[in-house]
């Protein structure tokens, strides 16, 4: 990670750690560096969006590039888009699943997918030096959200089957999905109660949406739906709710996925890509259907290089980023939630009877604090965690920070919940006294 990229592009409050000016520099920068490219840009619904927005095109403009945009967005359709348009570059301003007072800069090249940490470090560079052309040569700006038709018919025809009478509760997080998924599947015929599809600028991810499923929970059990789907503010994940309330997250999907694809003599390699957080049961039921798990780092974009690299088509992460690389090389919460019940059509079956595999416990938690990097790096910590890792039975720790906010994220697996939960508090008080 650069000084100001994190794991997922360069994100930070706004006006605070991301301002407008550093948003100029991103674009003047990513003109400087590729010459006078033709960039397409996206947006999610945070009130801040065209704040960072017209400061990122104006220091593109500058540079001499030209600039398309097509307003609000999920952040795959600006890389489908900008795929199928021939763009150098699709950028998104948004910073996803994080609360409104939060904004952030995504940039995919133009097979899209995200730029490396090298590439992220260069504009870096550039940050110091603006270029700024003269009044004949700098670039264009226009605003064509029309272009947005192009990937709802992508969507529309992603699947092989009609969605006709399937019940479907669809929460848009009050973000970039609200004005796409509900039109999408009732354009499939799915009967579709949309929730949290009313944004305002200040109501993106707040108590709703992927990070908050159990609001999904009580629609779908209440009013006795088929399944239920919570995107974030950008639509690049998605968490699924059963047809009995249980929550199915990205490892659950990782497995539903995989195992279909491995059916249908279709999963390349009998392999899939996961992360280091990605749960120990679902690699033992992947491995009993035949199919091993390769894990990287966490972040979305490392999962995208090892399937480039290792040439596989699928991979995902436990938050509900889940690439297929047969349909589209970035996670896309809308395309996901659609091979779902693709996959509930074909088989006639409920989605609580096609993921039937035992998760460890995982006992998960977030201590914000004031310096993550010297906290993480301290003896102190080591030590504990150490000895936390020689006293666990069977199961696995992992202590790290966070690449988009000031916290130190805590997983703890194990068979045990009662052995997760108490190794977890441990760390949590050990971090909680480091900070003080």
């Amino acid at each position: 990670m650069g000084l100001f990229f994190g794991t997922d592009g360069l994100r930070g409050k706004v006006n605070d750690t991301l301002s407008s000016s550093i948003a100029y520099k991103v674009g003047n920068a990513l003109g400087s560096n590729y010459g006078k490219v033709n960039v397409l840009v996206g947006q999610d619904t945070r009130v801040s969006g065209d704040l960072i927005m017209l400061a990122f095109c104006t220091g593109l403009v500058d540079s001499g590039a030209n600039v398309t945009s097509v307003g609000v967005c999920p952040t795959a359709g600006v890389a489908y888009l900008a795929k199928t348009l021939n763009f150098d570059f699709g950028v998104v301003i948004s910073a996803s699943h994080n609360p409104a007072e939060f904004n952030g800069i995504k940039i995919f090249n133009k097979n899209a997918t995200k730029i490396s940490e090298e590439e992220e470090n260069d504009l870096e560079r550039k940050f110091l030096n603006q270029k700024c052309e003269s009044a004949l040569n700098v670039g264009l700006f226009s605003y064509k959200p029309s272009l947005k038709r192009k990937y709802i018919d992508f969507l529309t025809s992603s699947i092989s089957v009609r969605l006709d009478g399937l019940k479907v509760v669809l929460d848009c997080a009050n973000g970039a999905a609200s004005f796409i998924a509900p039109k999408v599947f009732r354009k499939l015929g799915a009967k579709v109660k949309a929730i949290s599809n009313l944004p305002d600028g200040k109501n993106i991810n707040d108590n709703c949406g992927a990070l908050y499923p159990e609001n999904l929970v009580k629609f779908v059990v209440k009013s006795k739906f088929d399944v239920g789907f919570a995107f974030d503010g950008d639509s690049d994940r998605v968490i699924a709710v059963n047809e009995q309330g249980r929550i199915v997250n990205g490892d659950d999907l990782l497995f539903l996925f995989g195992k279909d694809l491995k059916q249908k003599n279709k999963l390349k390699g009998n392999c899939v890509v996961g992360t280091a957080h990605t749960n120990t049961g679902v690699e033992v039921a992947l491995k009993r259907a035949g199919i091993s798990l390769i894990r990287t780092q966490i972040g979305d974009k490392f999962v995208s290089q090892a399937l480039i690299d290792k040439d596989l088509f699928l991979g995902g992460e436990q938050s509900g980023h889940i690439i297929m690389k047969t349909k589209l090389e970035t996670g896309d919460g809308i395309l996901n939630a659609l091979n779902v019940c693709e996959i509930l059509v074909r088989k006639q079956k409920s989605l609580s009877k096609l993921i039937s595999y035992k998760p460890y416990f995982q006992s998960n938690v977030n201590v914000k604090v004031d310096d993550k990097f010297k906290i993480i790096n301290s003896e102190e910590l080591s030590s504990v965690v150490l000895e936390e890792e020689k006293r666990l039975m069977n199961g696995r720790i992992m202590v790290r920070v966070s690449g988009t906010e000031p916290f130190i994220r805590i997983m703890v697996e194990s068979k045990s919940e009662k052995e997760a939960l108490n190794i977890s508090n441990n760390i949590k008080n050990v971090i909680q006294n480091l900070n003080k």
